[in-house]
């Protein structure tokens, strides 16, 4: 798999399929290209997709201070690189939803039309402190010291059950993140709010709620979909990360909306 450079890091992407629109997918927190690896059988054969490490995960250049606007900024970059100028088709799970906002509110006429599987909204002091305390401990233990609590939280037994490989190579990749940009990301995230940002999408946009997620629940799914004009919301039955523990219907899903079914 290739890397280039934008926004002054070294960015590893992949860009597969073929179809005359661009489909980009931006992972989860601790995530990268690989999350969605078993989503592609059914995507690959509409869709160019556009995958990519994110600043600080994968093989991507790694950092100990991130920021949302440079995560933000990056995606603008790659796509330059990439000579993808035509607007995209945009989706994001979990956190990757939170930089799609970010993207699709400052970057209007770049988006076509926008997917964001159990998103955020507003600033969550209890989440931040508990994002804090967590980067903290894997500043200090390690990845491994965060992941059993971390995965109690986000990939719940009955998920689990579903495909007990999947979850076993989703925890090999996790486990393997380095501190230093895990710590950053979580003080990062305690600083934003998405707020003013919802109002600003243009582009038709599907907000996905998770039956089984404890996190970001379909609650607040709902009130995101109603802060953004005309959006369309769905209760899936499905857990906090939709592309990793269901990927046939997050597929099946993105295929739905986007191909305006």
């Amino acid at each position: 798999m290739p890397w280039i450079e934008a926004n002054g890091a070294s960015l590893r992407y992949e860009l597969s399929g073929s179809g005359p629109d661009t489909l980009v997918l931006m992972h989860e927190v601790g995530g990268c290209l690989e999350s969605y690896e078993e989503c592609l059988p059914k995507l690959e054969d509409a869709y160019r997709v556009l995958r990519y490490d994110q600043r600080g995960f994968g093989f991507s250049e790694k950092a100990r201070e991130l920021t949302f606007e440079g995560v933000v900024a990056d995606l603008a970059a790659l796509l330059d690189g990439l000579n993808i100028t035509g607007p995209v088709y945009l989706a994001g799970c979990a956190m990757g939803s939170d930089f799609a906002v970010g993207f699709a509110a400052r970057h209007p006429q770049r988006v076509a039309r926008l997917l964001l599987a159990s998103p955020t909204l507003g600033n969550n002091p209890a989440r931040n402190a508990q994002g804090l305390e967590r980067g903290a401990l894997v500043e200090r233990d390690g990845v491994r010291a965060a992941m059993q609590a971390s995965h109690e939280r986000s990939y719940p037994e009955n998920l689990r059950a579903l495909d007990r490989e999947r979850f076993r190579r989703y925890q090999a990749r996790w486990v393997c993140n380095t501190p230093a940009s895990f710590t950053a990301l979580a003080r990062m995230t305690a600083t934003v709010d998405l707020t003013d940002e919802y109002p600003k999408i243009m582009a038709p946009t599907l907000v996905i709620g998770a039956r089984h997620d404890a996190l970001r629940t379909p609650e607040l799914a709902q009130r995101v979909a109603s802060s953004i004009k005309g959006a369309q919301y769905l209760l899936a039955d499905t857990g906090h990360f939709m592309h990793l523990q269901t990927p046939a219907l997050f597929a099946d899903t993105v295929r739905s909306f986007f191909e305006g079914a």
